[in-house]
């Protein structure tokens, strides 16, 4: 009851302000005064702006004494259209302001036929705003409520950021406002490059009521897109309508399909609740942005009804009619203008615009926060939000628990786009093109070290083919870029200093080899990250040493070796001297069997000939493990002495320097510099060496006593010709290592870096490397060669199967000869073992008599201890009991 009683009370509270209301203006005496508007009312924006104002003064007019009319003129999106009306609102309207999308340029040309507009103040709503139009001296009163342009440059920048595209296609629409200030685009191409993209084409398209056959032109422009490679189209500006035309000519055209991807600027993306089903259609898997304001609160939704209600009632063909954010802008503005017209009593001043939330720095009711979208089915889905500050997050609670934690990542936040196609996965935005020019890579055609880079031509099929370790990474790395690379090998027949200066004046594209990366090159081009380790190796010819280990005969066997043979050799030893015993005089004694033992491994135990069948049969395998054994062991140590008596022949470098030594080295490569420069070798006395093979010749005939080679090339000399007395020798130089090299400042510089970790990480080089390091090993050095070189010690793994045989037999054996033992000796054993017996059985009953009698004598004591102190206690009580 008392609930309906506050209701009633509410009520009447209500109804006495409404109807206090409505007497006061009736009371009040109604001024009217006018505000113009410069509108594009025939673009769906200036629709939006047009009912959001008139709902705005409506609300003003019910609660105010003050009237405001809305003077509306209609630009059509012209520049002339647009002055004009400026000049007719201020000349025949007499309007207090202008509100509208009038950019500074517009606004100042109408000022230099009509002086009163420098004093009325004009609202511009175009959005975003340009650099130059924040403020003018020469406008004082032209007040900017749009949004700085970096700011939707950025939120461009880092979409493409979060899906690594390197190389992009800018589109936008050169209407008024946007040509006026060149520098929109320098900031987008800035912002690209802070996340590693770069614009790869522009497509400027004029303003739409510019055209007299729109479809036409765009088409135009779209086909010669059709004919690049790049498939990330960004519209960094446009219009609704212009896009519709866009995207209706892109799906036609297939170039909104799988592969491509297009992104959309707030302009398009804040007006798409409005656009018709078609247009959307053709906006499947678009990715975009809009400025985020909050849909749910109280107020919105107020303003929300009025608008699809008065919406409907004057546009009727429109399909979708929920407000945008430019049509809450422009409802705000209009509100603003109002109060500070009925402050104002006909005269707005720049104060009373301040005082009714305009703020002068020109960032009236802005927001610095992104909702991103992506088109799909008959509407479309928020992915995300995006600020400047905090980048990506789910919603306001993850960015607010951001802006907590800075640190907090953001990738895979936009993990669940569906792209143009129906694909799930992140388009390359790539693809091959007949117009677009193929890379021309150079490889050096007259290296050394074919292995690295190898060119031969086939006459008979009249093809070159390129083959190699380096060709084989940078294929690699290609196959793991974000996009496809059209690129063709070129053989170059200079030094490798000439094929980078070729790079450098981009007659070459990039240059793909075994390029040492040097401080001299670095200084005219890029190179990507090192696929290699490098340095300067000196290799020299092995010269004999004698040996000064005592020991070394012991390292020919592991030490597992050693006592599996001394453990097997004692076992079967005994195992035949306890069979031989028996029959052979001469093995009765202990000595005798290690006599045995020793002559049984010089094959000198003709005196002791073995007469058991069974004793024999246990040598015999013995025997052979012996012989293999000891050829092996000589083997062995024959190589273990070879090795360690081979040293280089020259120590260091300056001992070369000193003797005045020829030295060899790849005569296209900068070591003839390195040595001539650094080390200060004569150039007399270097030899220039174009083939891995002539090496040895040039050592052997006494050409060079020394080659110096990068720390790749010498691992491929030494897999392929150590096993003819090679050696390195000398300190190693470090250097930058191997890398592909490109002209400067170039993204595919970065992008091959990136891929060529991956393949690191990958272990793909790593393999790569031993396959060509085994098969040049493999195809010069002869496995005794190979055998030789190896001064390894040997186990007792390729002897495991001949220790088993020998121990099976031996245990065999032994056991057999225990169980004849047995059988031949049983009534020797019975009476031995009865003997025994007996012998046990009287030291028991010994034990047990003795056992017995001590503790009889033990009970006898006790008994007689307890007796004695039982009288003398009673002897005692009875004394008390006297006293």
């Amino acid at each position: 009851m008392s609930l309906i009683i506050c209701f009633f009370v509410l009520q009447l509270l209500t109804w006495s302000r409404v109807l206090l209301a409505h007497e006061s203006r009736n009371n009040c005496s109604r001024s009217i005064m006018s505000i113009g508007a410069v509108l594009d009312l025939s673009s769906q924006m200036g629709k939006h702006q047009k009912i959001a104002m008139q709902i705005a003064l409506q609300e003003f007019n019910r609660l105010s004494c003050s009237k405001l009319d809305l003077k509306i003129e209609n630009s059509h999106g012209n520049s002339a259209h647009a002055v004009a009306s400026a000049m007719d609102l201020t000349q025949s309207k007499q309007v207090l302001a202008i509100i509208g999308t009038i950019t500074h340029s517009e606004a100042n040309l109408a000022s230099e036929f009509d002086d009163t507009i420098k004093n009325i103040p004009i609202l511009s709503l175009i959005s975003p705003v340009a650099r130059s139009e924040k403020s003018s001296p020469l406008l004082p009163y032209f007040i900017q409520e749009g949004y700085d342009i970096n700011l939707h440059m950025q939120c461009i920048a880092a979409i493409v950021g979060e899906f690594r595209w390197r190389k992009v296609t800018v589109i936008y629409e050169l209407d008024n406002w946007f040509s006026s200030d060149p520098g929109i685009l320098l900031d987008l191409s800035y912002s690209l490059r802070l996340v590693g993209s770069e614009i790869d084409n522009h497509v400027a398209l004029p303003s739409l009521s510019s055209l007299l056959d729109p479809k036409s032109t765009i088409e135009n422009e779209l086909n010669r897109l059709k004919n690049k490679s790049n498939r990330v189209f960004l519209i960094a500006h446009s219009s609704l309508e212009l896009a519709n035309i866009l995207f209706e000519k892109a799906k036609q055209m297939s170039l909104v399909g799988k592969g491509s991807v297009w992104v959309i600027p707030d302009g398009v993306a804040g007006l798409l609740d409005s656009v018709n089903s078609s247009s959307i259609l053709n906006m499947q898997g678009v990715i975009g942005f809009k400025t985020h304001f909050m849909e749910t609160s109280k107020a919105f939704r107020r303003f929300k009804f009025k608008f699809r209600r008065r919406f409907v009632l004057e546009f009727p063909e429109e399909e979708n009619i929920n407000p945008s954010f430019f049509a809450l802008q422009s409802y705000k503005a209009t509100r603003a203008v109002a109060q500070a017209a009925r402050e104002s009593q006909g005269k707005l001043t720049l104060e009373q615009l301040f005082k009714s939330n305009i703020s002068r720095n020109g960032k009236f009711w802005q927001s610095q926060t992104f909702n991103i979208i992506n088109v799909i089915g008959k509407s479309y889905r928020e992915l995300a939000l995006w600020s400047p500050e905090l980048g990506f997050s789910k919603n306001l609670i993850t960015q607010q628990l951001t802006e907590m934690n800075t640190n907090s990542a953001s990738s895979g936040i936009l993990s669940t786009v569906y792209w143009p196609g129906g694909i799930q996965f992140v388009p390359k935005g790539w693809t091959h093109s007949t117009e677009q020019r193929k890379l021309q890579i150079g490889v050096p055609a007259k290296g050394a070290f074919t292995e690295f880079v190898n060119v031969t031509y086939d006459k008979n099929r009249n093809k070159t083919s390129i083959t190699g370790f380096s060709i084989d990474v940078f294929k690699e790395a290609v196959h793991n870029l974000s996009y496809d690379l059209d690129f063709a090998f070129v053989p170059f027949n200079g030094s490798y200093d000439e094929m980078v200066e070729q790079v450098y004046n981009k007659t070459l594209d990039a240059a793909v080899g075994d390029t040492s990366i040097m401080a001299y090159r670095y200084h005219l081009v890029d190179f990507s990250q090192p696929y290699v380790d490098s340095g300067i190796d000196m290799v020299v010819t092995e010269q004999s040493a004698k040996s000064k280990e005592t020991w070394i005969f012991l390292k020919a066997f592991t030490k597992g070796m050693w006592l599996m043979m001394a453990a097997l050799h004692i076992f079967v030893g005994f195992v035949i001297w306890l069979i031989e015993r028996q029959v052979n005089e001469e093995l009765k004694g202990f000595g005798s069997m290690l006599w045995f033992l020793v002559t049984v491994i010089f094959y000198a135990h003709t005196g002791e000939p073995i007469r058991s069948p069974l004793a024999r049969t246990v040598l015999a395998p013995w025997l052979f493990v012996i012989l293999i054994a000891t050829s092996t062991f000589t083997a062995s140590l024959t190589s273990m002495m070879t090795v360690s008596q081979l040293e280089p022949s020259v120590l260091d470098i300056k001992s070369l320097l000193k003797r005045n030594s020829p030295v060899g080295c790849n005569g296209n490569s900068f070591i003839v510099k390195y040595l001539t420069e650094v080390q200060k070798f004569k150039p007399e006395n270097i030899r220039r060496i174009n083939s891995i093979n002539d090496y040895p010749s040039a050592f052997q005939n006494k050409d060079i006593e020394a080659a110096f080679f990068i720390a790749p090339h010498a691992k491929v000399f030494m897999a392929k010709y150590s096993c003819r007395g090679f050696i390195k020798a000398g300190n190693t130089f470090r250097l930058g290592g191997l890398g592909f090299v490109f002209p400067k400042g170039s993204t595919l510089a970065t992008d091959i870096s990136e891929a060529l970790l991956k393949v690191l990480e990958s272990g793909e080089i790593e393999q790569l490397e031993k396959d060509m390091l085994t098969i040049e090993g493999n195809a010069s050095c002869s496995p005794l060669e190979s055998k030789a070189k190896d001064g390894s010690p040997t186990g007792f793994q390729p002897f495991l199967g001949l220790f088993c045989i020998c121990s099976i037999v031996a245990v065999l054996a032994l056991l057999y000869n225990m169980i004849c033992l047995l059988m031949s000796n049983v009534l020797t054993f019975t009476s031995y073992i009865h003997l025994t017996l007996t012998q046990l059985r009287r030291i028991w009953r010994w034990t047990t008599r003795y056992f017995a009698r001590s503790s009889s004598r033990f009970q006898s004591g006790s008994l007689r201890s307890v007796s004695t102190a039982t009288v003398t206690r009673n002897a005692e009580e009875t004394v008390i009991n006297t006293q």
